[in-house]
């Protein structure tokens, strides 16, 4: 018997990336321009339109200056933890 583990929570981690980016006031081209991210790339990013690499999120997190957990920690929202007695 195989278990999965539950779908990311995509949602989750667009509103860390909108969060973010509304903290420090900077539009898509000011985020674009600090990440060397497309705009276009930006936009789908919190719009739910594209779920990003790895690479992506790496360079966003060296941006707003946090760990890349934290952001990516976010698909993991409402997920009881492996080991727990719930899981």
């Amino acid at each position: 018997m195989t278990i999965l583990p539950p779908d990311p929570d995509l949602t989750g981690l667009r509103v860390v990336l909108a969060r973010l980016r509304a903290e420090r006031g900077w539009t898509f081209d000011e985020l674009a321009d600090r990440s060397g991210l497309a705009r276009r790339t930006l936009i789908d990013l919190e719009h739910g339109r594209t779920s990003g690499s790895v690479t992506t999120w790496h360079a966003l997190a060296h941006t707003f200056d946090v760990p890349i957990a934290y952001l990516l920690g976010a698909l993991c929202d409402n997920h009881t933890p492996p080991g727990t007695p719930d899981s």
